[in-house]
């Protein structure tokens, strides 16, 4: 819009000083125009009858001759020069509208320029805002990836680790494994040394035991034999007898406890006097002898004893 306002101001300035200039042409010509008439020579008061010279007369008329040619001369010149300055008005007249012309097409192709450059500023706009678009698109795929990268490598990381700490468990618990069936093999292997060992020993104390015990035995058996003849012998001191208990005799049992008290004592068979007199003389020691071996008691803590009447 600015170029097309400066075009218009000059050219309308131009047009108005051309018809100006055309205008005062026509007006200073007169087409119309006569030759100027002779002046004619002032009417002398009275007319003589004069004798007219020839060679004036000649000289006037070639006078007025050559005024007419000059003034046929001065209009043909007129006329030509009217006629120039309308062909150079003409002239200017076209150059002016040929520079006009020439001044809207320059207008037109810087419009048609700006209009492209206009629309190339557009579509440079346009194209950068997509590759603005593009490019943020891009980065934010970009991003996207770089986050699903970084969630893969943590998820791989992590399974990674998982997978090192379930090997380093899985090696752990067969060390693990393998220790404790090392320990297990020799346990087992100490076990059955020790447990060979405890057989050897136990055999052997078993040995020294049966041994010991045979002696033992002997020697309880004895002490047993001991103390059942010192019962008895009690018995027989406080044993009521007389002649009929000649021959007969009583088995009876007797408990008791470790001092030697008489828990009980029942009668097991025999001759009824031989065993009622046998319970008397058992109630009547009240304490039999005991071994104050525990072995010993042991063995005579409940014994059957068979009473028979010593007589003299």
């Amino acid at each position: 819009m600015a170029d097309k306002s400066s075009f218009s101001v000059p050219l309308i300035v131009s047009l108005v000083v051309h018809v100006g200039v055309i205008a005062a042409l026509a007006v200073s010509v007169n087409f119309d125009e006569k030759p100027k008439a002779l002046p004619q020579a002032a009417s002398a008061p009275a007319i003589k009858a004069v004798v007219v010279n020839q060679q004036e007369v000649e000289a006037q008329i070639a006078k007025i001759r050559k005024q007419k040619a000059d003034a046929a001369q001065q209009e043909r010149d007129r006329q030509a020069e009217v006629k120039r300055k309308l062909d150079e008005a003409r002239k200017a007249r076209e150059q002016e509208q040929n520079k006009i012309k020439k001044l809207e097409q320059q207008r037109k192709q810087k419009q048609n320029e700006a209009d492209k450059a206009a629309a190339a500023a557009k579509a440079a706009k346009l194209k950068q805002q997509q590759e603005k678009q593009k490019a943020a698109q891009a980065e934010k795929q970009r991003k996207q990836k770089e986050q699903e990268r970084r969630v893969a490598e943590k998820a791989a990381k992590a399974a990674a680790d998982k997978r090192k700490r379930e090997e380093a468990a899985a090696k752990k618990a067969a060390d693990e494994r393998k220790r404790k069936e090392a320990a297990e093999r020799k346990r087992k292997a100490d076990a059955a040394r020790k447990a060979q060992q405890e057989k050897e020993l136990a055999d052997a104390l078993a040995q020294e035991q049966a041994s010991l015990n045979k002696t033992r035995s002997r020697q309880v058996l004895s002490e047993v034999e001991k103390y059942k003849a010192l019962i008895s012998q009690t018995i027989q001191r406080n044993l009521v007898i007389d002649q009929s208990m000649q021959g007969k005799s009583c088995r009876v049992n007797i408990r008791l406890a470790q001092d030697g008290f008489v828990i009980s004592a029942n009668v097991l068979g025999g001759d009824t006097i031989v065993c009622r007199a046998a319970k008397a003389a058992i109630s009547k020691a009240g304490r039999l002898p005991v071994s104050p071996d525990a072995n010993v008691y042991n063995e005579m803590k409940d014994i059957n004893l068979k009473v028979s009447p010593e007589i003299n």
